[in-house]
């Protein structure tokens, strides 16, 4: 590969560019590669001889006398190759190869230029050309030349050739050919398809002067040696074809009459044109680089071209070229032919689109009113131009003159039709158009002075508006990054104008703006700028502007800020009449759309009808984003505030209306719904306590002994439903377990045997917070509870620290007494039994049955014994009357005391103490704990 060796070279160009790996073209002996300055970034083309293409394809130098000639015979092409570049370092002009390096000499004996970048030569393109051809047919498969550029970057070689291209391309040859010999004084002498260069532009430039000199008839001083015909006419065979005179488009001055004259330029001229037209694209004289041959086929008429044969075109020639241009370029008499002025001026070139290109050429001569008329009459034809030519002849040259100020809308209206019509338009945009804008509004972007703010620029302003009406244009065509690196600092430039109509415009490119920026952008760069032109302009008309761009902003759409009507509860009804406008979803977040937008309108001092339906749009989006509570404290304040305005009508204070009974019918929703979780929430969290505490209450006495550990089984059918009130009234006759501290249980295995006696009603609730005993004055109207309720555990009268086991048993008062204090319901008449035999206790069973006798009454010692050790509280004795005796199994009272739990040891002293309960701070057994 050459780019192995092309890294060897040392020179300025190699150090100082970028040159991609594989040549784009060749022309001629020039291998053509991409490059691209490194300082700068600015491409090019270079241009690279290497001198080992001079060498025979047999082999290497022959050796003796015919090696040195051959290498002499080398070193003169060598230096026909250096005339060639010097002579474009010489030559200026629009139609000449452009020079940008001078030639340079390698470390391999090679020659290496640099020029302006250019597609490739007029040969290489017939060629692909051909190719194309050759594979289906002008609608067969393309692109299928793929060239490396500089970066590494693979592009398709572009070589459409259409009817105006070629026009527009002669036309600018001929203008070289014209300042050639009229100015510059030289004949080309090889002007082929090879020394036709075609730039990125699409313009046709001059080069391959390796041929180049002065005519013979030439009077004036020359600096350049004259053209030594018999060298040049002479084909070596040793030599490569692409480095020598071609005879196929030789003039026969030059073959036949050894004249060198500038007609002889032009005869050239008529070949290349035939060519262009000829298929395959090649010229109708085949010569095979014999003069002989050539001498031989203009002998012949049959053989020479002319308009009898169609100039040996298989293809016909447009009427024009082929009646009145050819005829006077390919004739054999020099004096017959036109010059490259009149060529220029022929018949050929008569047509609106050529005109247009050549005054687009000519455009920076022309007087501002030419201009101006020239532009504003461009937009009617721009359809009819080639979308290739328009791409790379029309859309640069109007980019070049955005220099122009004064014209820059007219240019602007111009190119953003371009765009329009070229299926690339968005290389077009990226590439050219963005940078362009840029550097046309970057002063204004920059400058922040006052005075630069007081000195308005009218025609930028107007080029400004255009560049704004295109913004969709242009956002269809580019990507986000370069949107916002290129496009956004214009915007908000339009946004600070102090021109009315600029702003109104960049508010208006709004929609497509928020389509393309990310949320980052939009909120710190692009909101703060709409925010502070709303705060501050003093135009109604940009105030409704500014409340239209929130709407948006909220993730509505145009037709909301129109449509008064919308409601807000989203019913498909309403949807429907939208239906053309897809919603959005909030382009600001709703911290930006509470803490930002509302406070914005709040300030609002303006109570104009305009304004405040527009302000009623933006609190259409506000409220479907909105917190409730923020629609509460806020929004409906502002909202009544605007629906009282004087200038309102009946229709737009309905509509008002309309959007506060929305508002606030969503947030009673809202708040009933919150409600309703609050109290479902709270109703299951006491469901599930209620549960567990009748869980603990089933389980110390509601459960059916197994062991014998407690006893007095819940006699309800379902013991789980059973609710508390009736577990601690003992409505169900539930005999309900009391426990002690340390486990014992004092549950009565036969209290779920129905009582004698009716039950009686319970107390009312007021009464309950404070258990009543029967030993109380008889004066307090209290009902007097069952055993069985006093002994739950909620109103458990044993002292925690002992055991009723350690309780002595009492012993029964004079029997004979009947006028004692008031005794517990139901064993009024009894006295206290005692076990038979000591009562044993086990903590896993319960206490062991011992069936109690009936004692002797005690005596009055005994009774004044047991009154000293409980204070002064005396237990009075049972009356006479034995009609409430005791027996076994019977049942005392509504408190159904049964024989087995009098039988309990300390029951009466548990009873007693119970019956005890003074007025102190303690009460039951803990006022006795001095006895135990």
């Amino acid at each position: 590969m050459f780019s192995s060796a092309l890294k060897s070279f040392q020179s300025n160009i190699s150090a100082n560019y970028t040159i991609s790996s594989s040549p784009s073209s060749i022309a001629g002996a020039w291998k053509v590669y991409d490059g691209k300055k490194k300082s700068t970034g600015k491409a090019v083309s270079i241009f690279v001889f290497d001198r080992k293409t001079l060498e025979p394809h047999s082999g290497g130098l022959s050796r003796g006398s015919g090696g040195s000639s051959l290498r002499k015979l080398h070193d003169e092409v060598v230096a026909r190759i250096k005339k060639e570049a010097n002579l474009l370092a010489r030559l200026r002009h629009p139609s000449i190869l452009e020079l940008a390096e001078p030639i340079e000499d390698t470390r391999s004996g090679g020659l290496m230029f640099a020029t302006e970048p250019v597609t490739a030569s007029l040969a290489g393109l017939l060629q692909d050309k051909d190719d194309q051809e050759r594979a289906g047919g002008q609608a067969g498969r393309r692109g299928r030349f793929v060239v490396e550029d500089a970066d590494g970057q693979q592009r398709r070689k572009e070589f459409e050739i259409d009817e105006l291209e070629i026009q527009k391309g002669l036309l600018q040859v001929a203008q070289g050919l014209e300042f050639l010999h009229e100015s510059a004084g030289l004949v080309h002498g090889n002007l082929t398809p090879e020394a036709i260069f075609v730039n990125v532009k699409s313009d046709w430039k001059i080069a391959g002067f390796a041929f180049a000199g002065p005519p013979d008839e030439s009077i004036a001083q020359s600096t350049m040696p004259p053209l030594s015909l018999s060298e040049a006419m002479y084909h070596e065979p040793r030599l490569p074809k692409s480095i020598q005179l071609d005879l196929d488009y030789t003039s026969p001055d030059f073959a036949m009459d050894s004249n060198v004259s500038t007609s002889a330029d032009m005869f050239s001229l008529g070949l290349v044109l035939i060519s262009l037209y000829n298929s395959p694209h090649l010229s109708p004289i085949k010569s095979n680089s014999n003069l002989s041959s050539y001498k031989k086929l203009f002998s012949s008429s049959s053989t020479t071209p002319s308009s009898s044969n169609n100039f040996l075109s298989s293809r016909p020639l447009p009427n024009d070229l082929k009646s009145a241009v050819l005829p006077r370029l390919i004739t054999r008499r020099p004096a017959q032919r036109m010059n490259a002025r009149e060529f220029q001026q022929s018949a050929f070139f008569d047509n609106i689109l050529v005109s247009s290109i050549r005054f687009l050429d000519a455009l920076p001569a022309k007087t501002p009113n030419e201009k101006s008329q020239f532009m504003r009459g461009l937009p009617k034809i721009l359809d009819q131009f080639p979308k290739s030519v328009l791409d790379k002849k029309v859309l640069p040259a109007l980019l070049e003159e955005t220099k122009d100020r004064s014209l820059l809308s007219l240019i602007l209206q111009n190119v953003f039709k371009v765009i329009k019509i070229l299926p690339s338009g968005q290389r077009a945009v990226s590439d050219k158009i963005l940078p362009q804008l840029r550097d046309i509004f970057a002063a204004s972007t920059n400058s922040k002075t006052a005075a630069a703010a007081a000195e308005r620029d009218t025609a930028r302003e107007a080029g400004l508006v255009v560049v704004l009406e295109n913004v969709a244009l242009i956002g269809a065509n580019c990507t986000g990054k370069e949107f916002k690196d290129f496009m956004l600092p214009i915007i908000i430039l339009g946004l600070d104008s102090p021109t009315h109509a600029i702003v109104d415009k960049a508010l208006g490119c709004l929609p497509t703006i928020l389509s393309i920026l990310d949320f980052s952008s939009i909120k710190n760069e692009l909101f703060p700028t709409v925010a502070a032109v709303f705060s501050k302009t003093s135009s109604l008309g940009i105030k409704v502007r500014g409340l239209e761009a929130f709407v948006i902003l909220c993730g509505g759409t145009s037709e909301d800020s129109t449509d008064i009507g919308n409601d807000l509860d989203g019913m498909a009804s309403d949807r429907a009449k939208k239906s053309k406008s897809v919603p959005a979803s909030a382009v600001l977040d709703k911290y930006t759309i509470q803490e930002k937008i509302v406070p914005l309108l709040k300030a609002m001092k303006t109570k104009e009808p305009a304004v405040m339906m527009a302000a009623l749009s933006v609190f259409k989006q506000v409220g479907k984003i909105a917190d409730a509570e923020f629609l509460a404290m806020e929004a409906l304040p502002i909202l009544w505030s605007f629906s009282l305005g004087p200038l309102l009508n009946v229709q737009q204070f309905q509509a008002f209306m309309d959007l506060i009974k929305s508002i606030s019918s969503r947030i009673e929703q809202e708040q009933m719904r919150k409600l309703r979780e609050i109290n479902t929430t709270s109703s299951r969290s006491m469901d599930i306590n209620a549960r567990s505490q009748g869980n603990d209450l089933m389980s110390m006495g509601g459960g059916a002994s197994t062991n014998g550990g407690f006893g007095g089984g819940i006699t309800s059918d379902d013991p789980g439903e059973m609710d508390f009130e009736s577990l601690v009234l003992g409505k169900r006759g539930g005999g309900a377990a009391a426990a002690s501290p340390n486990g014992d249980f004092l549950g009565d295995p036969l209290s779920s045997q129905p009582s004698l006696q009716p039950q009686q009603p319970p107390p009312p609730p007021q009464q309950q917070q404070r258990p009543a005993f029967p030993f109380q004055h008889p004066s307090q109207p209290q009902q007097q509870p069952s055993l069985s309720t006093i002994l739950t555990p909620q109103s458990r009268t044993i002292t925690p620290d002992h055991t009723s086991s350690s309780l002595r048993n009492l012993a029964p008062l004079n029997p004979s007494s009947s006028t004692s204090g008031p005794m517990m319901n139901g064993i009024s008449s009894f006295a206290p039994m005692q076990p038979s035999k000591p009562t044993s206790f086990n903590h896993n069973t319960g206490p062991a049955p011992a069936w109690p006798t009936i004692p002797a009454a005690p005596t009055q010692q005994q009774t004044q014994r047991l009154g000293s050790s409980f204070g002064g509280f005396n237990i009075a004795p049972p009356p006479p009357s034995t009609g409430g005796g005791l027996t076994n199994g019977g049942m005392v009272g509504s408190g159904g005391l049964t024989n087995a739990a009098m039988q309990r040891p300390g029951m009466g002293m548990g009873m007693g103490k119970a019956q005890g309960q003074g007025q102190g701070g303690k009460s039951g057994l803990d006022k006795w704990e001095s006895l135990l």
